[in-house]
């Protein structure tokens, strides 16, 4: 099925690179968006304050040690939220940038980084649903009954249910599913934050918001 939308600056019709794409060009978005300057302040500020949250969230990661399924993956979550947060909204507000940045990494790594946010687009949506949460992730092979977070792996999971999703909910639902099958499962759960959140960092330091670097430190995996 494809995917039509009207651009909401000059009603012309589209198909969307993004699931919530709202314009058919950059120059619709960046009319719409002079046409309406009482927002993008706040909107810059929220942003600044999302980044330093997923900094921070995403750094601690690495040290968290010793808790049973469920409580490791109420950590693992608190991260999902914070990436995915930061990453719709520098999608929305910043897209020129996004795109820029992605386009300057090499194949491989653009598959990579944008494969890797899809799939954990999929575990937020799927967190709150009507399944056990702690299936989303495993101890490692060679790990004893307490482990770090550094040993936890994304489980692979069967294909969702999706009855309730309309035909362009689920294509979209579908592909953040194999994304994630393709991109996380049985792979490092920190190593994936790692991945998405350094990147992130990168879009919002492009965005010429200073606060957005300065008020965090750099991700590492250690």
């Amino acid at each position: 099925m494809i995917d039509v939308r009207v651009c909401e600056q000059c009603g012309a019709r589209f198909t969307p690179r993004r699931e919530h794409a709202r314009f058919c060009s950059a120059r619709c978005r960046v009319a719409w968006n002079r046409a309406d300057r009482t927002q993008p302040a706040a909107d810059e500020s929220a942003l600044v304050w999302a980044v330093a949250a997923m900094s921070d969230t995403v750094a601690r990661l690495p040290r968290v040690a010793g808790l049973d399924r469920p409580r490791a993956f109420a950590v693992v979550s608190e991260a999902v939220w914070w990436v995915t947060i930061v990453d719709a909204n520098l999608v929305r507000y910043h897209p020129d940038v996004y795109d820029r940045e992605l386009a300057g990494r090499p194949e491989p790594e653009r598959q990579l980084i944008e494969g890797t946010l899809a799939g954990l687009r999929f575990v937020r949506n799927r967190v709150g649903n009507d399944i056990d949460q702690s299936h989303f992730i495993q101890p490692g092979a060679d790990v004893a009954d307490s482990w770090r977070a550094q040993d936890w792996i994304w489980s692979s999971l069967p294909e969702p249910s999706c009855e309730s999703l309309s035909p362009r909910g689920l294509t979209w639902e579908m592909d953040r599913y194999r994304a994630y099958e393709s991109r996380l499962a049985r792979r490092p759960v920190v190593a994936t934050f790692s991945c998405a959140g350094a990147f992130l960092q990168v879009v919002a330091a492009g965005i010429g918001t200073p606060e957005a670097v300065s008020n965090h430190g750099q991700l590492t995996s250690s």
